[in-house]
């Protein structure tokens, strides 16, 4: 549909939904807190790959090649849910950065 090389859309739209920081529950004294962390390379593509498909089951109606494609294309233009996914993900990181300390 976009006249690009496939492989070269999958790598975009993966490296764009590709998450930076995540935020891991921890449990000090009696509270629970969000805590962000950085996310390692590999862990970090395996999310997205995740989000992804996940992002793509979510619709419904077509097969799961065409939601699947269509979703690619959407995260390589920096639009969809993966990418939604990632940003709220993000803005959590972000929200929680006072309990970095509980690493």
């Amino acid at each position: 549909k976009t006249n690009k090389n496939p492989l070269s859309v999958l790598r975009q739209a993966v490296r764009g939904v590709t998450p930076d920081v995540v935020t891991q529950t921890k449990r000090v004294g009696g509270s629970t807190y969000r805590v962000p962390i950085e996310v390692a390379p590999a862990e970090g593509k395996a999310l997205a790959i995740r989000w992804l498909l996940s992002a793509c089951r979510k619709c419904s109606g077509r097969s799961t090649a065409l939601r699947l494609s269509d979703e690619l294309m959407d995260a390589a233009r920096n639009s969809g849910s993966a990418i939604r996914k990632k940003e709220e993900t993000h803005k959590v990181a972000e929200a929680n950065k006072a309990f970095s300390h509980f690493r």
